[in-house]
């Protein structure tokens, strides 16, 4: 394994581009990239990461895929800072093949707390059974922990095949961990187009009478349309009775401000 000052760099060059494409706190970043070699020199591989939103009721890890939609972000732009983020794994894969070191085929990052650990994993790909989306599915089992109820029917297959085969099989892999300091990194919300909560501003005495004698107005008519069937216009123009008349919404907005007035006069 390589544990030089530019491997280190590297290092410290992922986990600042993981804290800046997360536009919210968390609390857990899980992070899978291969890179294979194919005939010709040419590279292939995939990247994907998740995690997990800081919080009590928050458990559910959330995809980097996911997260344009669910933040409102440019797609594109996104997607470009998340293969700036590939390009800089393939830099490292680079790096050991040109001081000769043992290729790794994939890689897996952990960030919990204020540990970093780094897990590079020598299984060839080309020749396993399982596919890049069985893989996925078996990465998600191991790291994530999630419930079995996370995964569908299908997939608990393919997991439990796995285990089986898996049972008394040594993974060829290597770790490195270290310590990190979160530095206040800016995030991707630069771009943000999130809705900001309105600020709460408590209602007067007046409009709280106001919406009462609309909601009792506006009720009123609902009632009358349903029993009498008649039609908006109609119901807008005051009864034709003896006596008391139906008051219209204007009239009782002006006998509710008089009473309030009245109120106030008199605790004065």
């Amino acid at each position: 394994m390589v544990t030089n000052s530019e491997v280190k760099k590297i290092y410290s060059e992922l986990q600042k581009q993981l804290f800046y494409l997360i536009p919210e706190k968390w609390d857990r970043i899980y992070l899978y990239a291969s890179v294979e070699e194919k005939m010709e020199g040419l590279e292939t591989g995939e990247l994907f990461f998740y995690y997990f939103p800081k919080g009590i009721l928050r458990k559910n890890p959330i995809n980097v895929y996911e997260i344009p939609n669910k933040f409102s972000l440019n797609e594109d732009e996104y997607i470009k800072l998340v293969e700036n983020l590939y390009s800089e794994i393939k830099k490292l894969w680079e790096m050991y093949k040109l001081e000769g070191h043992r290729l790794w085929t994939s890689l897996t990052i952990r960030i919990e707390g204020l540990k970093f650990e780094i897990e590079y994993d020598y299984t060839e790909l080309t020749y396993t059974k399982y596919s890049g989306m069985d893989r996925h599915i078996i990465w998600k089992y191991k790291n994530l922990k999630l419930p079995d109820e996370a995964f569908s029917r299908k997939e608990q297959k393919i997991i439990r095949q796995y285990v089986n085969e898996n049972i008394y099989f040594k993974p060829d892999i290597e770790k490195y961990s270290e310590s990190i300091y979160r530095n206040p990194v800016k995030k991707i919300v630069a771009y943000n187009k999130e809705r900001k909560e309105p600020q709460y501003v408590p209602e007067t005495e007046m409009q709280k009478m106001e919406k009462q004698a609309k909601t009792k107005f506006e009720q009123q008519h609902y009632t009358y349309k349903i029993k009498e069937r008649r039609s908006l216009k109609s119901l807008l123009k005051p009864k034709k009775k003896t006596g008391n008349k139906q008051k219209t919404y204007i009239e009782q907005i002006e006998e509710q401000r008089n009473s309030v007035k009245s109120q106030i006069l008199m605790h004065r």
